[in-house]
């Protein structure tokens, strides 16, 4: 079972990848940021925005609503910036709900229907280790399309996060 301390240091490693990951893609020229490729997703802003998709459907069963989103290839936001910025308000929610949470609400259970009409049962820890390692998998998509052109890619495996966060607490 996930441990509120767990699922806090799960959301906060989440929002640091995302953010280190994003700032090396904006630094690339539009051009690049948009130009398809061989990947599942195409390009770096359609993959990206695939992780966000994902994000907001896995928030509306934790919330028991419609996530309205007909498909997971949904492209919700084409501009990079407009992007990073819903990116940052959703690992932000995540991060203010995974804070919020007790061994009693990780562990309670949420009925969920996915897109292709597959349904199931998890917890409410297990959906959120699910959208961690969602995000991770897709960072791997933009760090291989960061090799095929030969540019820096983002160093965000969870001991790295942890060492930063110790350094910051050494520096703070």
């Amino acid at each position: 079972m996930l441990t509120p301390t767990s699922a806090r240091m799960l959301a906060d490693y989440k929002r640091w990848a995302n953010r280190e990951t994003f700032a090396i893609v904006m630094a690339l020229p539009a051009t690049e940021i948009y130009k398809e490729r061989v990947s599942l997703f195409k390009s770096f802003a359609h993959s990206l925005n695939h992780t966000y998709v994902v994000d907001r459907i896995w928030q509306a069963h934790i919330e028991g609503r419609e996530h309205g989103i007909p498909a997971l290839n949904t492209v919700t936001h084409p501009d990079i910036e407009d992007l990073w910025t819903a990116q940052q308000e959703i690992d932000e929610w995540y991060a203010a709900w995974a804070g919020s949470q007790t061994e009693t609400s990780l562990a309670r259970e949420k009925d969920y229907a996915l897109i292709g009409g597959n349904t199931g049962r998890m917890s409410q820890g297990e959906i959120l280790m699910h959208v961690v390692n969602h995000n991770s998998y897709h960072r791997g998509f933009v760090a291989d399309l960061l090799t095929q052109m030969s540019a820096p890619r983002p160093s965000v495996d969870l001991p790295v996060y942890k060492r930063n966060l110790a350094e910051r607490v050494v520096h703070s």
